[in-house]
């Protein structure tokens, strides 16, 4: 198992939220500038998919700093619920969520993927932005994300995966490898953030791995649209009526 900091006994669920954290601050800014801005087009055309399909319910998942969840504004749902296990991450999102007035459409909370603070069948809709990579039991995560969804409801996921085809596998390898650490060393203070990410991407079973896990949980109807080369991927898939 991928974990952040390798020479601590902590989980790596206890990991990730120290990670988090750390990097809270500085979290919004170096995903920008260390996507160039690209991360902000992804998003965008993620929420796209779940234009028009009648949703008025949506739980973001790691929703960090609030901006996939901020995003999903577009699709006019009567209420956003945001979950994180890091309270660093969350009082930057809190703060911003108050700066732009939409505490009365979002709310964020404390929660953990695998265990779900809500009772069955919550949901029109589930969305997850670069979170599903830092699970520590993946399955675990999507079952129970599927138990919240009501029928018919949609799981929107948002990762990084691992470009396959020449120039951008090896241009990403590049990147990822030399230029990530140093970047995100230099800006956060973490290096071990910056390694992690580069990581955890290589270990995640993405594209049609991650189809395979995704309908094993039971999700149906899935899809997985690769971007930018293949850097990242989105998934959707629905729960059956």
């Amino acid at each position: 198992m991928v974990v952040p900091y390798k020479n601590q006994s902590q989980g790596k669920k206890e990991q990730v939220a120290e990670m988090f954290n750390s990097i809270s601050p500085k979290y919004d800014f170096l995903n920008h500038l260390l996507s160039g801005g690209i991360d902000i087009i992804w998003r965008k055309k993620a929420i796209n998919l779940l234009k028009n399909k009648g949703i008025k319910s949506l739980l973001d998942i790691a929703t960090g700093t609030g901006d996939f969840a901020i995003e999903a504004l577009k699709i006019q749902p009567e209420k956003i619920t945001g979950v994180d296990i890091s309270q660093g991450m969350l009082d930057v999102g809190i703060e911003k969520i108050k700066r732009l007035g939409l505490q009365d459409k979002i709310q964020l909370q404390l929660g953990d993927s695998e265990k779900l603070p809500f009772s069955d069948q919550s949901f029109d809709a589930i969305t997850v932005s670069f979170g599903v990579r830092n699970y520590e039991n993946l399955e675990k995560g999507l079952s129970d994300m599927l138990r919240v969804l009501k029928p018919g409801g949609y799981c929107l996921i948002l990762e990084f995966s691992n470009p396959r085809k020449f120039p951008m596998k090896q241009l990403y390898a590049i990147y990822s490898k030399f230029i990530l650490p140093i970047l995100g060393r230099l800006i956060s203070k973490d290096p071990a953030a910056y390694t992690y990410l580069p990581e955890s991407v290589q270990a995640f079973p993405d594209g049609q791995n991650f189809l395979d896990i995704y309908q094993r949980v039971g999700y149906v109807n899935t899809q997985w649209i690769p971007m930018t080369g293949g850097i990242c991927s989105i998934y959707l898939g629905q729960k059956s009526k």
